[in-house]
């Protein structure tokens, strides 16, 4: 359980099970912000254009098999079920020729499942997204065609370096001889280590521009068209030349769950990710478009090792009202994170006022808190926003459910 980097386990994972992310063509998608999305939107270009396509993400807020998306779907559960019962199979052969106390970790065990599945499915290419890093992350273990940076942020700065560049690096580590390299909206520095690296690697470098301005998403938000342009290019580099209609098509059609996802009722619902800074900040820039000059109500939770207080300082100036709340230690784990805990709902008040909010209200229960923040944004003529974590979001589908009953008495308006 848990993260322990290094590439010596998985290698022996996927040799036993006789290497299925080989069996199709790949694109890796690595990056701090951006990386689903980007997948996701790889996926649905390589699937209108006639191409089976399978998609490995994560986190995910329910199901394990929420992981591996075929034909622009979640995976079967029972061919996810059989993917996982020959990996489990393949873990105790390799576990017992490990040293005492090594053991395939659960994320080396999802990846391998993913490959499974999308070997079994047959499918021509899979996007996958990398977990932490790349370098050793379990990923690398793919004979990408093209390599797709999202972004570089400072996360996980006690993992993958102090600064950008020895983040970007991590990440970039990757990339395959002879592939493409395909980056978006970077630092200077950073642009010149990608430039760098490709060269090394005789890989050919695309910078993503915007997406064309013709083409209307079917999310709102700035950063999702940056996003749509470097799925868009990392596409193109493996296929050549793609068909504007069929572009614009996806383009029209998309549907991001947890990304700027924008749920209709009596009030909307606004599910996005973010969950740091960089991915506030996004968020943040995005919100007008979605809410227009609604007041927003927004319901938070977030790690404990998240920079909560710069989530909060790039999305106060766009909040109403902070529904501040936690999450279960199990619920953590259960979703693959074991021993993650949720910052204190107090203390995320505490830090929202820091920030500049006028009204925060602390409801301990995730589904009561946003309950209370439906109820909030209800009396306001608002928007609900859910945010700050991705394991916050698989508790909306309930408090949609219950959009008409009665707000929590569980609160503490300060």
């Amino acid at each position: 359980m848990g993260w322990r980097f290094g590439l010596e386990r998985i290698r022996r994972l996927v040799s036993v099970l006789g290497m299925p992310q080989h069996r199709f063509a790949s694109v890796h998608i690595v990056g701090t912000n951006g990386k689903s999305s980007v997948a996701e939107i790889a996926g649905a270009l390589l699937e209108a254009h006639g191409k089976r396509t399978g998609v490995y993400l994560s986190p995910h807020t329910e199901r394990w098999s929420e992981r591996v998306r075929i034909g622009g779907a979640e995976i079967d559960a029972g061919e996810f079920a059989a993917a996982a019962e020959r990996v489990a199979q393949s873990v105790e052969v390799v576990n017992r020729a490990l040293e005492e106390g090594e053991s395939v970790t659960q994320f080396e065990a999802a990846t391998a499942t993913a490959f499974v599945a999308l070997a079994s499915a047959r499918v021509e290419f899979g996007v996958i997204e990398a977990g932490l890093g790349g370098r050793l992350d379990a990923t690398n273990v793919l004979p990408s065609r093209a390599t797709a940076l999202t972004s570089v942020g400072l996360e996980h700065t006690e993992w993958l370096g102090e600064t950008e560049e020895e983040i970007a690096a991590e990440k970039l580590a990757v990339l395959r001889d002879h592939s493409a390299l395909v980056v978006g909206r970077v630092g200077d520095g950073v642009r010149e280590l990608a430039e760098r690296t490709a060269a090394e690697r005789s890989a050919r470098l695309i910078v993503a521009g915007d997406a064309d301005p013709k083409f209307r998403l079917g999310v709102p938000g700035a950063y999702q068209r940056r996003n749509f342009a470097v799925a868009a290019a990392a596409t193109e580099a493996i296929m050549g030349r793609l068909d504007p209609d069929r572009v614009e098509a996806v383009a029209e059609g998309l549907e991001l769950p947890g990304r700027m996802e924008l749920l209709e009722g009596a009030p909307p619902l606004i599910l996005d990710a973010a969950h740091n800074p960089d991915g506030a900040r996004a968020l943040a820039e995005a919100l007008p478009e979605a809410a227009g000059e609604a007041p927003v109500v927004a319901c938070l939770a977030i790690l404990a090792d998240k920079d909560a207080a710069g989530i909060l300082a790039a999305l106060a100036p766009r909040l109403d009202v902070a529904v501040c709340t936690e999450l279960p230690a199990e619920r953590l784990a259960r979703a693959g994170r074991p021993g993650a805990r949720s910052l204190e709902a107090t203390r995320l008040a505490e830090l929202a006022e820091a920030a500049g909010m006028a009204r925060t209200e602390v409801v301990g229960r995730p589904e009561a808190a946003l309950r209370r923040a439906v109820a909030a944004a209800r009396e306001r003529g608002g928007v609900t926003l859910v945010t700050g974590s991705h394991y916050l979001l698989g508790y909306a589908a309930g408090a949609r459910l219950e959009q008409d009953g009665e707000a929590s008495g569980e609160r503490e308006v300060k």
